[in-house]
């Protein structure tokens, strides 16, 4: 994802008037920008970090979905609604059968040790961003049993 095409659905949300919309994209838009200024790239923003923001955010707003009382389902719309257009720029992430596969044709030698630490390690460096690290851990588990 690149923050151009951000931008240009944030503007496409405001001259819609559509201001949830726009408040979620620019969300993501500044998040991005904090991001790139704390690495150091203020002006070349790779694809690669927009997505990994945009990662980070769609975990934050789950975390507010999944602790927000009952009484609030206000509050609970409001988080859903931002959760599913965050959703919407968030690169496709792998299911448990593709790590699955992933992790046993790339790292057979780790595999083979049975040392869930060594594994993991290797493996996230390797996945980061491609997958859910709750998922790759569960994999991980089940392979090393």
């Amino acid at each position: 994802m690149e923050l151009e095409a951000l931008r240009k659905d944030m503007v496409a949300a405001m001259k819609a008037k559509d201001k949830p919309r726009k408040e979620a994209i620019s969300s993501l838009v500044s998040a991005v920008k904090k991001a790139a200024i704390d690495a150091g790239c203020r002006d070349d923003i790779p694809s690669s970090m927009v997505d990994q923001v945009i990662l980070k955010e769609l975990k934050t707003v789950k975390e507010q979905i999944d602790t927000c009382p009952e009484s609030r389902q206000d509050l609970k719309e409001e988080y859903q609604f931002r959760y599913d257009v965050i959703n919407e720029y968030a690169p496709k992430q792998m299911n448990a059968e593709e790590v699955k596969a992933y992790i046993t044709e790339k790292f057979p030698e780790q595999l083979a040790t049975k040392n869930k630490g060594m594994i993991m390690k290797a493996v996230m460096a390797d996945m980061k961003g491609k997958a859910d690290g709750k998922l790759i851990n569960q994999v991980v588990a089940e392979l090393c049993k």
